[in-house]
């Protein structure tokens, strides 16, 4: 076993003067290490598209969750989808992409626009072997999976961005594998690299896409740990079984909160240095321990950063926000969202009085939800994600 893991993100553009999106993507977890991503493309756009594609990647993800081979799936849906009477072309194309225990990808291209692979930092030419599966043309690549290795999966509204406009022939193909070169040397997330790649398609199309455009990243990066202090413990006699617990963990240490502050520099007899520099004027300032890499304001910071993750998400709208900032938001955005593969929050549930609201019905600890919410939106980026209440 080794210690790769794989961050996974995707965007995507309707066409224009369109509700629903033609293209649809499915990612099943098999395991701890394996994965599905599927990305399929209804033909045309609108409704039928959407139902179409939806269609075909929740057949072939439920199909891989049984543990049903690709090549079953594909013959699957292969048979299964019609040909168009008038285009005579099939009704959805697909990209698969299987990754197993994080060592091996399985690629199955079905008249999507073929997979880009990048590996250290440039366009990687990997061999595809050619099958007919239910009389249909059908690509098949096995890839051995190296560290910062970087899969660009796309609908053909990619290519087709600027047909007319920028380009007579479209956003040619070595085009984008220079634009993807380019832009992956920074180190962005792969769900920051697919909205990166999907707006330029948008400013391509003239801000009126001719039709609807997804891409789908996935780069293989090694393990990264991170640790999470949230609130002080409930009893104050586990202050030092927490904080011995916490400071065992590998990896980078978060704390927030005021009262949480001032227990781990009694532990680890180090002052807290408190900073009255208001990076954001919403935001409380940071302050600093020896031996912590980041210390925050607790309520008020985390909310923010929930704010941001439901935000990254959806539409990425956000990122400028906490991309580049200096405030305790942001700061930890940059670590959770980016850094961490493995998160470790530990959570005090110790009651705060003022974040009681009297005015709802049910008194509840918004500590509570904020550290609960927080990591259902890590899970949903692909992080792993352990709870431990103290």
């Amino acid at each position: 076993m080794n210690d790769l893991c794989a961050d996974i993100g995707y965007r995507s553009i309707n066409h224009y003067g369109e509700q629903l999106c033609g293209d649809h993507i499915d990612i099943v977890d098999q395991g701890e290490n394996s994965t599905v991503i599927v990305l399929a493309d209804g033909l045309g756009s609108g409704v039928k598209a959407s139902i179409l594609s939806t269609l075909t990647s929740k057949i072939i993800s439920t199909m891989m969750a049984e543990g049903l081979s690709l090549e079953d799936c594909v013959e699957t849906i292969a048979a299964t989808l019609p040909i168009c009477s008038v285009r005579h072309v099939a009704y959805s194309t697909f990209t698969i992409i299987h990754l197993i225990n994080n060592e091996t990808a399985e690629i199955i291209q079905y008249d999507n626009p073929h997979v880009i692979l990048l590996r250290g930092g440039k366009n990687f030419e990997y061999p595809k072997t050619e099958l007919n599966i239910g009389g249909k043309k059908i690509y098949k690549s096995v890839i051995q999976l190296c560290e910062d290795d970087i899969f660009v999966a796309m609908s053909d509204g990619c290519p087709h961005a600027g047909i007319g406009l920028a380009y007579n022939f479209g956003w040619k193909r070595e085009d984008i594998i220079d634009f993807v070169e380019t832009v992956s040397v920074a180190g962005y997330t792969a769900k920051t690299l697919s909205t990166i790649l999907i707006d330029e398609c948008y400013k391509l199309y003239g801000g009126k896409p001719g039709d609807d455009a997804t891409a789908c990243i996935v780069r293989i990066r090694k393990r990264e740990p991170m640790n999470m202090l949230f609130g002080p413990p409930s009893n104050r006699d586990d202050c030092d079984r927490m904080m011995s617990l916490f400071f065992s963990k590998e990896g980078k240490h978060i704390v927030c909160g005021g009262t949480t502050s001032s227990i781990v520099a009694k532990y680890l007899k180090k002052p807290l240095r408190t900073s009255l520099n208001y990076e954001q004027s919403d935001i409380p300032p940071i302050a600093e321990i020896e031996g912590v890499d980041l210390v925050t304001e607790g309520v008020i910071t985390i909310n923010r950063v929930l704010t941001y993750a439901k935000d990254y998400l959806a539409d990425n709208e956000k990122y400028t926000q906490w991309s580049c900032k200096r405030d305790g938001a942001s700061l930890i955005c940059r670590l959770l969202f980016e850094e961490a593969t493995d998160i470790n929050f530990f959570v005090g549930r110790a009651v705060n009085p003022a974040h009681q609201n009297p005015d709802l019905p049910i008194n509840f600890n918004i500590k509570m939800n904020l550290a609960a919410e927080l990591s259902d939106c890590l899970k949903k980026m692909g992080k792993k994600v352990k709870l431990s209440y103290f």
